[in-house]
Order: structure tokens, then C-alpha cells, then sequence
């Protein structure tokens, strides 16, 4: 058993120490908005948060996150969340959105720490979340509509 606190609650998770954070999440705990790309970080679909900053679930052992607080999109509250959802439904970004939820991840993230990203630091911050349907000028506008949101 591992004690893992996801979004604010201590779950004890039968697994080995050595499973991927990604599949406790997912089939362990059934929080299904964490999704499953490439598993091997490249993508940014697993992203979730680990004490604050955006981490690929897919690469992390549960062993290594006991006791740190993690946070999937089902759980990511606050006003950066919310300004960075709102930006997201007002300039209609998803298309298939399967990649959606590491992307919001990412760029909660990303405006926790610079609420005036330049594009030059939005697609650098970005840059390991892959959209297969191409996305990626909705997004960087989706960022800095919730940037504005924020001042």
C-alpha cells in the first residue's frame, strides 16, 4: 500500500511502489481526466501537478510522490484554474481534447509563476505538451486571455 494525497485526500493505493503515478491515478483511483499519450514524458497528456509545478504522471514512481500533494485536473482549483479554464471555454481551444487537460495543467503552471507570459515564455513553457489536432495558437491565445483575467 502507498499513501498518496490527491486533490486534497489521502487515498492508501495497492500498488507496487515502482507503478507509474499515471496508473494509480487512473485505474487504481479512477480519476480518468489524466490521460495516457506516450508514456515516456513526451507528450504532457499525463500532466498533473506535484506540490505546485506540472510533472508527467507517466514517468513517476508512486513510490517517490508519498507524501507530497498531487493534484489532477479533476482536483486543480483556485483563480488562476479558474482563469485559465474560462480563457480556455471563451476561445473555444479544445478540438478532440484529448491532450486538454495537460495542457491546462501546464499553463496554470506556467501563470502561477508569470502572470504576463510573453509568447516567447508561453511556447517555451508549453513546448512538451503535443496537440495532435494543432491547437497550439488557441492555446498560446487562451494563456494570455487568462493572463488578463488575472490583473
Amino acid at each position: 500500500m502507498v499513501a498518496l494525497n490527491i486533490n486534497g485526500r489521502v487515498y492508501d493505493v495497492d500498488a507496487d511502489p515502482e507503478m507509474p503515478l499515471l496508473w494509480a491515478i487512473r485505474d487504481r483511483l479512477n480519476m480518468t481526466g489524466t490521460k495516457f499519450g506516450c508514456g515516456r514524458a513526451l507528450c504532457g497528456a499525463c500532466t498533473v501537478h506535484i506540490d505546485g509545478e506540472a510533472a508527467r504522471s507517466c514517468s513517476i514512481m508512486v513510490g517517490t510522490v508519498a507524501g507530497k500533494q498531487i493534484t489532477t485536473i479533476e482536483g486543480v482549483t483556485g483563480k488562476v484554474a479558474d482563469a485559465v479554464r474560462g480563457a480556455w471555454q471563451k476561445l473555444d481551444v479544445v478540438q478532440c481534447g484529448y491532450c486538454q487537460s495537460g495542457q491546462i495543467m501546464n499553463a496554470i503552471t506556467l501563470l502561477s509563476g508569470n502572470s504576463k507570459p510573453t509568447d516567447a515564455d508561453i511556447d517555451l513553457s508549453m513546448e512538451g505538451n503535443i496537440c495532435r489536432c494543432g491547437t497550439y495558437v488557441r492555446i498560446r491565445a487562451a494563456i494570455h486571455e487568462a493572463a488578463k483575467a488575472l490583473t
